[in-house]
């Protein structure tokens, strides 16, 4: 049995026995939480004893006024102060649309949206009033012609047509009066060569009536290819000053933008009622002035049927011309 002697293991190893136990009552806890938790992925090692530090807390910032402005101190540059972006919730009211009808957002437009909505508008109603005046005026040549051509349909020869359509007008009265002098003029000349002349009078004046019918319905083609085009044109600049507006309000919100991109939207509106009602309405026309000149057409192929008859009877349109072509007037 061994014995050991407490005084002299304590005047050779000193005061490193209870270091060597306060270690021992440190690293025990230590040890048994590593073994509860699992094994380490590390050797962990033991760290030295520390006395701990006292708790030091960090002295509160005081709060520090901002300083007064100095007089004639210089101010600071616009770009050198911050601009501060407005919360959604936070637009001011000045910024927010108060009018959205129709003529609100004309009132509020850009000057250059402004004239080309007027523009269109002027050309909406110049559509208007060229369907109304062409519409008459086609209505009432159609059914002049109309009667006139019947009146040479029944006719015996072209004196009696002239003497029924005397004191009338129109078209269709200058070809029977230019069919009727043509053959007066050439009274003692070749037939073929009278039809020919007859004929070419009888043309040139169905294309003047023709020519003179279709005015006014050319500016209506214009407007119909025009328009959208001058209506996108308002578009395009309202949108690029609602940019502009997003630019200078710092702010997408639809509330602000979506006004200006109304007004711009509103001149390609203005420019769609401009220009269907005009193409639809050249259309029409286009169609009822062809009718027409088939009217003409048919007239001017019976007045030289009734020349024709005429030259070979051996009678002119007047009652003191017959020796067309070596022919004597028959005995009373």
């Amino acid at each position: 049995m061994l014995l050991f002697d407490t005084r002299r293991v304590k005047a050779r190893f000193g005061t490193f026995v209870p270091s060597a136990v306060l270690l021992a009552l440190i690293a025990i806890p230590t040890f048994g939480a590593a073994q509860t938790a699992g094994p380490s992925p590390a050797p962990v090692t033991a760290p030295a004893p520390a006395v701990p530090a006292p708790a030091i807390s960090a002295p509160a910032t005081p709060a520090v006024a901002s300083p007064a402005p100095v007089a004639g101190a210089p101010k600071p540059a616009a770009e050198d102060v911050p601009t501060l972006q407005p919360a959604p919730g936070s637009i001011s009211a000045s910024l927010l649309p108060q009018n959205l009808s129709p003529w609100g957002m004309f009132l509020n437009a850009d000057i250059i949206v402004k004239v080309v909505m007027v523009g269109l508008a002027l050309a909406s109603l110049l559509t208007w009033t060229v369907y109304i005046a062409k519409s008459i005026e086609l209505f009432a040549a159609k059914q002049k012609a109309q009667n006139q051509l019947a009146i040479l349909a029944h006719a015996a020869t072209l004196d009696a047509a002239r003497a029924e359509l005397e004191g009338a007008k129109g078209p269709v009265v200058r070809m029977v009066d230019a069919g009727a002098a043509e053959v007066d003029r050439s009274a003692d000349l070749n037939t073929d060569g009278i039809k020919e002349r007859a004929a070419a009078l009888i043309a040139r004046i169905e294309a003047r009536a023709g020519r003179v019918i279709n005015r006014g319905t050319g500016i209506l083609g214009t407007i119909g290819a025009t328009a959208p085009f001058i209506g996108l044109f308002g578009t395009v600049w309202g949108i690029m000053n609602s940019f502009i507006g997003i630019s200078k309000t710092h702010t997408t919100n639809l509330a602000v933008v979506a006004p200006g991109i109304a007004e711009a939207l509103l001149a390609t509106a203005f420019g769609l009622v401009a220009a269907i009602p005009a193409v639809i309405i050249y259309n029409v026309f286009a169609r009822s002035i062809s009718g027409y000149r088939a009217i003409l057409a048919d007239a001017a192929a019976e007045i030289l049927r009734h020349v024709s008859r005429d030259l070979d009877r051996g009678t002119s349109a007047t009652a003191d011309n017959w020796h067309v072509v070596g022919m004597r007037r028959p005995a009373e």
